[in-house]
């Protein structure tokens, strides 16, 4: 156990934000630099070391988060990073991104703020990576097997690198033009910068990875083909059909699904663009969503300068604490002040959307809603509660409806799907076609970065077993697990 009366002795510190004015003139992430190491030896201190570690049932990847709490509060950082890469192949990008249910299952957390998990994390491996503790880890030997993943996102990259480490060929095919997906283009530069995609690519590389940007399975090459050309292929495509708003005006230009809009931004960080075509600067600023994608649009127009930023979200308000139907240690629904919510703008719950308007050139200028409540289990609009707000650029992020099938990608691969429209497969991840398996939100739905990774490692498991007949490799969850929520 790390400190026995931690948890007594020291209350909750977190890792510290940057001033509101400052970081919203830049890009860089918005935690100051360096602000964990001096408190965070005292603050894994507090893990209680439990008989029973439900934080273990919090977190989809099993992390064997009491060991490394310990090795962090004896600053014993080398265990304390093998430890975490034990059970995670990319603990920056949880550190930084992971909602932490991990955070909400601590027993400590039944009458006291829970340990700051999710911050040792990130202590742990950013400390790991200054030291070079973290460093390529090829295979012994090769297999002679050869796989394709299909898709750079969290889940596609988990799975490329266990395949790799067990021996395997594995060649990574990514549409966009840089390694990554949603966690390239999706997530903000402030919340996540890419030097540490770019820094675990370069490990990955090392190690015998091939990755392949610029091409899209079922355009660029036919997907029956690559079945043909290796031996086995990981479908880790994400759920990237975003869900759309059909209310009048919906064509007007300015109105953006958010994956249209961050995306451009990132660019702009990249050194892409100088400017981002779709810019908030100086606009009237509707975000439609009220989960971490629209909190991303808030911090981008926020970054962009625009004269005002509105979240709408159809749900409630959540309160500050657990309701008693979302007992510990299930993952609450609880009201969130993310940092882009910190740095200005408005929230508006319980509203829904009717129409946008727009000015003689086509361009949206207005949005009407209208209060919304829930009455037998139906949703229903309040009379008389309409109104008008500006909107000159309008964000859609309501989340994600399942894989794209535009491209081709599952008819010629002949796949099926479930009663949700994600890709089918059995309990070791394997699709109805012979030798191809699906990992991540294209088997799953719209998920977790930590239940992609999960997925990713549970699925080279079935993939390693397929091509040599047994796996060493571990399988933190089922396709049927679910998380830990009532």
């Amino acid at each position: 156990m790390a400190d026995p009366k931690g948890f007594l002795t020291t209350g909750r510190e977190v890792a510290k934000t940057r001033p509101v004015a400052e970081r919203v003139k830049d890009w860089n992430e918005v935690y100051v630099p360096g602000s964990l190491l001096p408190i965070i030896s005292k603050q894994a201190g507090r893990c209680m070391d439990c008989g029973i570690p439900f934080c273990h049932n919090g977190c989809p990847l099993g992390n064997l988060i009491p060991e490394w709490n310990d090795y962090a509060y004896r600053e014993d950082w080398s265990a304390a990073s093998e430890r975490l890469h034990a059970t995670n192949n990319f603990p920056e990008f949880t550190g930084r991104l992971c909602p932490a249910p991990c955070e909400s299952a601590c027993v400590l957390g039944i009458n006291q703020p829970a340990v700051t998990i999710k911050n040792v994390e990130v202590s742990i491996i950013d400390k790991a990576w200054d030291s070079g503790d973290v460093t390529p880890q090829p295979p012994e030997r090769l297999s002679g097997k050869t796989v394709a993943v299909i898709g750079s996102g969290p889940a596609g990259l988990a799975a490329a690198q266990q395949l790799t480490r067990a021996g395997h060929t594995v060649a990574v095919f990514e549409r966009a033009d840089r390694i990554g997906g949603l966690l390239r283009y999706g997530i903000p530069e402030f919340k996540m910068e890419k030097s540490h995609i770019n820094r675990r690519i370069e490990q990955m590389r090392a190690e015998g990875t091939k990755f392949r940007t610029e091409v899209e399975i079922g355009k660029d090459i036919d997907a029956a083909k690559l079945r043909r050309r290796y031996d086995a292929v990981v479908i880790a495509a994400g759920a990237t059909v975003s869900r759309d708003l059909p209310v009048p005006g919906r064509e007007l230009n300015g109105v953006h699904f958010a994956m249209e809009y961050l995306p451009l931004a990132n660019k702009v960080q990249e050194g892409d663009l100088t400017v981002s075509p779709i810019t908030a600067e100086g606009k009237h600023v509707v975000v439609i969503g009220g989960g971490d994608t629209g909190a991303d649009c808030v911090g981008t127009a926020h970054r962009q300068g625009a004269a005002s930023v509105t979240q709408l979200e159809i749900m409630p308000q959540p309160g500050a604490e657990r309701n008693a139907n979302q007992p510990w240690p299930t993952f609450p629904m609880l009201y969130k002040v993310t940092s882009a919510h910190e740095e200005g703008g408005e929230r508006i719950y319980s509203v829904s959307t009717t129409h946008f308007e727009g000015d003689e050139d086509g361009n949206v200028q207005s949005l009407h809603l209208i209060e919304v409540e829930f009455k037998d289990g139906k949703l229903e609009q309040k009379a008389g509660t309409e109104r008008v707000i500006p909107a000159q650029l309008v964000t859609l992020a309501m989340g994600f409806t399942g894989t794209d099938q535009a491209n081709g990608l599952v008819q010629q691969f002949g796949l099926e799907l479930d009663e949700r429209g994600n890709i089918a497969r059995d309990e070791n991840y394997a699709t109805n076609v012979d030798g191809v398996y699906v990992a991540g939100d294209a088997g799953r739905g719209q998920s977790l970065i930590v239940w992609a990774i999960a997925e990713g490692r549970s699925a080279a498991r079935g993939v390693d077993r397929f091509l040599t007949g047994a796996s060493a490799l571990p399988a933190p969850i089922r396709p049927t697990d679910r998380s830990l929520m009532v």
